[in-house]
């Protein structure tokens, strides 16, 4: 899937971050063993009760560096819009998978997951030559690759593929947000926030929850549950 950014680079102004950024040992590593082109992927919205999982996957040029690229947890809203567009107007190549609720129900999350990583690496073009993944779990894939524990935190093109993630599944939420504007999506993004829970107790699921995830599937078995009072 290609990305459509929602602003410009220069309508947004650049915060201040004081993250000194991570370093690009693991790419070096890879290139160093012949691979030119390494790509970071990481993904987002696992642990949310509502919408897709999203992962990125980015190719940066090997001798550029954006600075202050760092986990996308450690930033604030608008640290990752600014190092988002940043990061975009630099890559050599960046694509998005998206698995949405209702596969994440059939397929469960950790499948879901590895599914938006995969689709995100076969959409990447120029296709990589390796590819250095989050996590413990590597999805199925045609490149040589490598799983890296806490590889957003450790790891420059992984923590930028985090950002790209995250803030690209924040755009998709705010347009579920629109469509479904009971819950509160463009504040929560789907996590489980008192008042996500609170809407979802008085509205039930909407289309886009995730019906395996409690307390979803807990509320949705309360529903089929009778009426004793009729």
């Amino acid at each position: 899937m290609r990305l459509y950014p929602r602003y410009t680079r220069q309508s947004v102004e650049a915060p201040r971050i004081r993250y000194r950024g991570l370093s690009r040992n693991a790419e070096r590593q890879a290139q160093a063993q012949g691979y030119r082109l390494v790509a970071g992927v990481d993904e987002a919205g696992r642990g949310a009760l509502a919408g897709p999982v999203v992962a990125a996957a980015i190719v940066l040029p090997p001798q550029e560096r954006v600075a202050h690229v760092v986990d996308s947890k450690r930033l604030s809203v608008a640290q990752r819009e600014y190092l988002f567009h940043q990061l975009l107007a630099e890559k050599v190549g960046c694509a998005v998978g998206i698995v949405p609720a209702d596969q994440i129900d059939t397929l469960n999350i950790r499948r879901a997951s590895l599914r938006a990583m995969s689709e995100a690496v076969r959409s990447l073009v120029p296709e990589p030559d390796f590819v250095l993944i989050d996590g413990i779990d590597a999805p199925e894939l045609a490149v040589p690759h490598r799983c890296i524990t806490d590889g957003d935190a450790i790891c420059y093109c992984v923590a930028a593929a985090s950002i790209i993630a995250k803030v690209f599944r924040d755009h998709l939420m705010e347009y579920l947000a629109q469509l479904y504007p009971h819950y509160g999506f463009e504040r929560n993004r789907g996590y489980g926030t008192p008042e996500h829970l609170t809407a979802l107790r008085k509205y039930g699921p909407s289309l886009v929850h995730r019906r395996s995830f409690a307390p979803v599937k807990q509320l949705s078995q309360m529903e089929l549950l009778p009426d004793l009072d009729r």
